[in-house]
């Protein structure tokens, strides 16, 4: 089990940048596959950025050149860089994490943030 605190959700203008923060603590970060996903307002979940053990990264096509997901492991956390950010972006950010990256990206993993709400308006 690890426990995942989510933070640097705020609003910002469309085309601007924000940075999320994901803090894991409670066992050995480094064997966890992250993630982090996304929902809006009326919509299911939906997987957003995938980091593996090994360092491999996914994104889904809709964040493909403007988001970016990386992790320190000796901070135990994870990062979401989130640039050029649009409307349709907005929603509520969590992370996860799993041995299995295929769990990751099912949205079944064990391990999930509270999230952190992002707005992107004018």
């Amino acid at each position: 089990q690890v426990q995942l605190v989510e933070s640097g959700g705020g609003l910002v203008q469309p085309g601007g940048s924000l940075r999320l923060s994901c803090a894991a603590s409670g066992s050995i970060f480094s064997i966890f596959a992250m993630g982090w996903h996304r929902q809006a307002p009326g919509k299911q979940r939906e997987l957003v950025a995938v980091r593996t053990r090994g360092g491999s990264t996914n994104y889904s096509d809709s964040v493909k050149g403007r988001f970016t997901i990386s992790r320190d492991n000796a901070k135990n956390a994870v990062y979401l860089q989130m640039n050029s950010l649009k409307p349709e972006d907005t929603g509520v950010y969590y992370c996860s994490a799993d041995p299995d990256v295929s769990s990751v990206k099912a949205g079944t993993a064990q391990n999930w943030g509270q999230g952190t709400q992002v707005t992107v308006s004018s």
